[in-house]
C-alpha cells in the first residue's frame, strides 16, 4: 500500500474519532469502531475483561518473540474551541491530547502489518488503551495478563511544538512522575458580619495556597524540575455567609518519586500550620498517579535510526511535566515512548488544540517498521532490509 493511499484511508477515520470523543472507561462507541476496523485487517482481537479498549494480535511466522504497539483512546472533559469543520459533536468533551491521532495511527499500522504478516518473525500485539487521562487504563490492561509475553513495547504521542511529521525521541525520563492531592478544610460557618463567631475555612485555604507557592521556590534546588499547582477551589454559596468547609486539590509533578514525596510532605506541614493558626481541621491526602516514563537508551537509538532510515526528520523529544501511564508498561517491559509533530497552535489540554492529521500515515509506517524490525532483531535474524518489508514498500 502506498503511503498516500494509506493517508487517504486513515483521514476519514481520524475525523470520525475526533467528532466522537469519549471519556476514560466510557469509550464504548470508540471501542466498537476500533474493533470493526481491526476485524478488516485480519488481526485477532483478544477476549479480555476490558469494558472499553481492545488488545489484538497479528501472528507472523512461528512462535517467535512478541512486540507490542500502544495507542490510547480516551478524550478530555473540555469544550472544543478549534472552529474545525469536524469539531466534537459531544458537548463538553474533546480530543484535546491527540488520542484520536494515536489510535488512528495504530489502526494504520495494523493494516500494514496485516498485509505483510508472512514476513513477521513473531507476533505483534496492538494495544488500544482506555483511560490514559485518568491514569487507570494501563493498570487495567496489565492486570489482564495480555502483555505478559511481550518482549518490547513502543508507544507514540503527538507533540504540539514539533513541525508535522518530525520525530522526537530521547533516552531516559521524558514525562513526569505525577501526584495528586486533596485538602478538605473543616471550620465553623456563620454570618459574614460576625467572623469572630466562626472558624473561617476560606482564610485557612488562603494560608495554604500562599504557603504552597513557596514550597518549590524555597525548598527545592533551582536545578530540580518540580511543579506544584493548586487547580481546584470550592467554598461558600453566597456573599454574606462564611461557609463551614473549603476544598482544594491540585497536582505535584517531578521526575522522581522521592522528590514528589518530599514536596508532598512539605505541603502536609503547611496544612498543619494553617490548621493551627485558623483553629480548623484539615484533612490532607495525596497519591502518586503515575511514575516517569523512562526510555531504554539502546531502544531509543533503535527508534531514532529506524525513523532516519525511513527518511523522517529526527530530533530529541522535549521533556515535559505531563504524565503518561505508558510508564507502567516500561516498569515491566523494555520500551520507548516517542513523539511525532503535529504543529498545533495550542498545547495539549487546551480547547484550541489541533492535531494536524497530515502525518498519520508516517506515524503508522514508523510503528509498523519498529514492530517488524524489532521482531527480526529479537529473533536473531539479519536486520538488513528486504524488499518485502512493509516499510520498504511505502
Amino acid at each position: 500500500m502506498e503511503r498516500t493511499a494509506l493517508q487517504h484511508i486513515l483521514e476519514p477515520h481520524f475525523l470520525w474519532f475526533h467528532r466522537h470523543p469519549e471519556l476514560g472507561f466510557e469509550e464504548y462507541e470508540t471501542t466498537a469502531r476500533i474493533r470493526e476496523l481491526l476485524a478488516k485487517t485480519g488481526a485477532e482481537i483478544l477476549d479480555l475483561p476490558l469494558k472499553t479498549g481492545a488488545v489484538a494480535k497479528i501472528r507472523g511466522r512461528g512462535d517467535g518473540p512478541v512486540v507490542a504497539l500502544r495507542g490510547d483512546i480516551d478524550a478530555l472533559p473540555i469544550a472544543e474551541e478549534t472552529g474545525l469543520a469536524y469539531a466534537s459533536e459531544h458537548q463538553g468533551r474533546m480530543h484535546a491530547c491527540g488520542h484520536d491521532f494515536h489510535l488512528t495511527a495504530l489502526l494504520g499500522a495494523a493494516m500494514l502489518l496485516g498485509e505483510d504478516r508472512e514476513n513477521l518473525e513473531g507476533t505483534v500485539k496492538l494495544l488500544f488503551q482506555p483511560a490514559e487521562e485518568t491514569a487507570g487504563g494501563a493498570k487495567k490492561v496489565l492486570d489482564t495478563g495480555a502483555l505478559d509475553d511481550v518482549d518490547e513495547i513502543y508507544g507514540l504521542h503527538v507533540a504540539a511544538e514539533l513541525k508535522p511529521g518530525v520525530i522526537g525521541v530521547s533516552p531516559g525520563a521524558t514525562y513526569a512522575t505525577v501526584g495528586a492531592f486533596r485538602i478538605l478544610i473543616k471550620g465553623k460557618g456563620g454570618h459574614a458580619a460576625e467572623p469572630h463567631q466562626c472558624r473561617d475555612p476560606i482564610a485557612a485555604a488562603a494560608q495554604i495556597i500562599n504557603g504552597a507557592q513557596t514550597i518549590v521556590s524555597r525548598n527545592i534546588s533551582p536545578f530540580e524540575q518540580v511543579v506544584l499547582s493548586i487547580t481546584h477551589i470550592e467554598a461558600g454559596t453566597t456573599w454574606n455567609v462564611i461557609p463551614p468547609e473549603a476544598f482544594l486539590e491540585g497536582t505535584i509533578r517531578t521526575f522522581s518519586v522521592e522528590k514528589l514525596n518530599q514536596v508532598a510532605e512539605r505541603l502536609a506541614q503547611v496544612c498543619r500550620g494553617a490548621a493551627e493558626m485558623g483553629g480548623v481541621e484539615v484533612d490532607y491526602s495525596w497519591q502518586v498517579n503515575t511514575i516517569s516514563t523512562k526510555n531504554d537508551p539502546a531502544l531509543t537509538e533503535f527508534v531514532a535510526e529506524t525513523a532516519k532510515s525511513l527518511g523522517f526528520p529526527v530530533g530529541p523529544s522535549t521533556p515535559g511535566m505531563g504524565g503518561e501511564d505508558f510508564a507502567l508498561y516500561q516498569q515491566r517491559i523494555p520500551g520507548v515512548f516517542w513523539n511525532i509533530g503535529v504543529g498545533s497552535p495550542q498545547v495539549p489540554h487546551h480547547p484550541g488544540f489541533i492535531a494536524d492529521p497530515a502525518p498519520l500515515a508516517s506515524a503508522s509506517v514508523l510503528l509498523a517498521a519498529l514492530a517488524q524490525r524489532a521482531l527480526k532483531r529479537l529473533s536473531g535474524k539479519n536486520q538488513s532490509c528486504s524488499k518485502t518489508e512493509v516499510f520498504e514498500q511505502l
